[in-house]
């Protein structure tokens, strides 16, 4: 089920076997696809965002939630009016079942290329996260990604028709987690846009980011939550779209959608006060001496 209404699978498909369907159940409520502004548009879910962009030449999807919710994704495409077989590139922005659960289904029904950096890629070829993940032993294995799949590095953009998509690398979440930022234009009016990946400091149960082994990973995580804060960006959308408030975006722009509520050019570092404050607490907490027993 998704969202409450059950998408039909003609065969056994392993490719799109739903993953951890009663959890991931409350991200996947639907939503309609939408276009949010100039080429940009919205194609996933209510707690779950999968951005299209149309290039002219051609389709560029971010992320591809779950294996369960791949035939939504793609009805919501057809349904802007777009052929499937359009979408020339998937970007990957971290290798998390609710991200990338769905990237080898729409990879085969589309024919795209995923585009990933290089941790990234090594877990979508796997299927399965490594150690140096922070919640590692709790995240179910993924569909691995057999078709095409192509490493950028951070800086570098994947072009497609006259759209520049730009990888930042984001690690922290995962080692391998990438934001993308682009530029959209509407009414010779042109903003930046950011998809940021997750940057929640969660983890398995025991795991302390305060152990001195992990001290790289908190500064990597202060890099990225940093980083982010920088970004030019006038239109944010976030992996989990309830991380920086995009769930009530959507639904105000869904009542008013003039003036645009997605614009607002202090979201990024609205995004990154939160995160620090975030990181900072789940650091106090774990400073504070265990409760007597």
């Amino acid at each position: 089920m998704i969202g409450g209404s059950a998408v039909a699978q003609a065969v056994d498909d392993p490719l799109t076997r739903p993953i951890a369907a009663d959890y991931a159940a409350r991200w996947l409520a639907l939503q309609p696809p939408t276009r949010i502004y100039g080429n940009t548009y919205l194609v996933g879910f209510r707690k779950m965002n999968v951005a299209l962009i149309d290039t002219g030449a051609g389709l560029i999807l971010i992320d591809a939630a779950l294996p369960q919710s791949v035939a939504a994704v793609e009805a919501n495409i057809r349904t802007l009016g777009f052929k499937l077989r359009d979408v020339k590139f998937i970007l990957s922005t971290e290798p998390h079942y609710d991200h990338a659960g769905g990237l080898a289904a729409l990879a085969r029904d589309s024919g795209a290329t995923i585009i990933a950096s290089a941790p990234a890629a090594k877990t979508l070829r796997q299927g399965h996260s490594d150690a140096d993940d922070p919640q590692f032993g709790q995240l179910p294995n993924l569909p691995a990604v057999t078709g095409p799949l192509r490493v950028v590095k951070d800086g570098e953009a994947v072009r497609l028709g006259k759209v520049d998509v730009t990888a930042v690398a984001t690690p922290g979440h995962a080692a391998g987690s990438t934001s993308w930022r682009w530029r959209s234009c509407e009414a010779g009016r042109c903003l930046n846009i950011v998809f940021a990946s997750s940057i929640n400091p969660v983890s398995v149960d025991g795991y302390r980011f305060s152990d001195p082994a992990h001290r790289a990973i908190v500064a990597t995580f202060r890099q990225t939550i940093a980083r982010v804060g920088a970004l030019p960006c006038d239109i944010l959308f976030t992996a989990h779209p309830d991380n920086s408030g995009g769930d009530v975006t959507f639904a105000q722009f869904e009542r008013h959608p003039t003036p645009n509520p997605f614009i607002d050019p202090a979201a990024c570092r609205k995004l990154s006060a939160s995160y620090t404050s975030i990181l900072d607490a789940r650091l106090a907490r774990e400073a504070k001496p265990a409760d007597p027993q």
